[in-house]
């Protein structure tokens, strides 16, 4: 789980539209004019059965009679919500089946950080731990096979390429959760400021890693660093032991650096782990 304070000054930024950012997205990632990327994906709301109830999500890919690799996006600790259904749909304009799911299905349905949200108000911080609290290891790996399949049953997902998954603050350690859950089907995982890859606990997230087939990007926040500065050690160190791929770096950025949206949103770190990212993929999802 996430340390307490990593996202003081999170809040629901409603000057953001999907718009706003599309444009952005498309010109970064060299997909020509936004009008067109945007055109080119489509967007749906979708329930997904798992073990525990049924998950709301959102599901996006791009247009046409192909097929692309999936990938799944967990959320961090304010769910499922516009920045990310940004991220789901410039994924999936760069040629991917993406699932968005609300991580915290099982205590509430919709937008968990409606306008006014704030991760430092202790009220609205109770409640989101809250949620997060319930979803147990076993709950995860379950809710991550149950994505998985999801994903699978689309016509749209290319079932002989491997899948990949991509978390942000708690969403880290439930990428490393996927990814030993379905070790067949994850090729790549990413995890951009994760909250607690290491921990004194047996069911720590880096112990999982022999248990994966998957290439890792790792993206540290610097004041994560500073907390917990051996932690990128332990992970260069699990990674090589398993013989997986892995990049481990420390980004010039505060935790929470990678979600528009954030008051410590920090554009040009975001797109550098974003085009890392992209390279993941294209050589890990082939």
């Amino acid at each position: 789980m996430c340390d307490d304070d990593i996202h003081v000054g999170l809040i629901h930024d409603p000057t953001v539209s999907r718009r706003t950012f599309g444009l952005m997205s498309a010109a970064v990632a060299g997909l020509g004019s936004a009008a067109h990327a945007q055109s080119n994906v489509t967007e749906r709301d979708v329930e997904v059965k798992t073990a525990d109830g049924v998950a709301d999500a959102a599901l996006f890919y791009p247009t046409g009679k192909r097929t692309w690799p999936a990938v799944l996006i967990w959320t961090d600790i304010a769910g499922l919500r516009p920045a990310f259904r940004d991220m789901g749909r410039r994924l999936a304009s760069q040629g991917y089946v993406v699932l968005v799911p609300n991580p915290f299905y099982r205590s509430i349905k919709g937008v968990v950080a409606t306008p006014g949200f704030d991760f430092s108000k202790p009220d609205d911080r109770a409640r989101v731990m809250g949620y997060r609290q319930a979803m147990t290891n076993e709950g995860v790996d379950k809710d991550a096979a149950a994505y998985l399949t999801f994903l699978d049953a689309q016509p749209q997902t290319n079932r002989k390429k491997k899948a990949g998954v991509q978390g942000y603050c708690m969403g880290g350690p439930l990428s490393f959760r996927t990814a030993a859950a379905v070790p067949n089907r994850i090729g790549a995982v990413g995890s951009f400021h994760g909250g607690g890859l290491t921990t004194a606990t047996p069911d720590s997230p880096h112990l999982l890693i022999p248990k994966t087939n998957a290439s890792y990007l790792v993206a540290v926040a610097r004041n994560d660093d500073e907390k917990q500065p051996d932690s990128k050690d332990i992970l260069k160190a699990a990674f090589a032991q398993a013989k997986r791929p892995a990049t481990v770096e420390v980004y010039p950025a505060n935790h929470g650096w990678c979600v528009k949206g954030s008051q410590v949103y920090d554009e040009a770190a975001a797109e550098k782990a974003w085009a890392e990212l992209t390279k993941l993929y294209k050589t890990s999802l082939a």
